[in-house]
């Protein structure tokens, strides 16, 4: 069974690391998803598809996203060629919402296999004052 793998954690804690990385070397049968996302494409952090609001909304009501959720005062989603993709018998990773998880559970069931990377408060403090970006 293919599954969908919804990597989670703090800002800080690695995942846009870890998806460049699996992005240079991908295991096989594994497809890594872009997120369409309201936020500038050149706002740093991970590639992802740029929406305005207004476009974003559009796609979504016409249902071309298989899960879309809002945070941090932005919108995001993941385009329904992931449904594909899991049709197809590939593994998809995504850059998934902690809080948005019980919603991809019911949708997904068996299918989903949740990851959540954990840093020492420490070192997540250390990388978010590097980076700059939240407030």
């Amino acid at each position: 069974m293919a599954r969908l793998i919804w990597l989670t954690g703090p800002s800080g804690s690695g995942k846009d690391s870890l998806l460049n990385a699996l992005r240079e070397a991908p295991p096989d049968k594994l497809v890594i998803a872009h997120r369409y996302i309201t936020r500038p494409a050149d706002a740093g952090g991970e590639n992802h598809v740029a929406l305005s609001e207004a476009e974003f909304r559009r796609r979504e009501a016409l249902g071309l996203f298989a899960i879309s959720w809002r945070a941090h005062g932005l919108s995001y989603a993941l385009g329904e060629e992931i449904d594909h993709w899991l049709a197809r018998g590939l593994n998809v990773l995504v850059n998934g919402s902690r809080l948005h998880l019980p919603i991809v559970r019911q949708h997904y069931g068996e299918q989903l296999l949740p990851l959540v990377l954990q840093v020492s408060p420490a070192v997540l403090a250390a990388r978010l004052r590097q980076r700059g970006r939240e407030s």
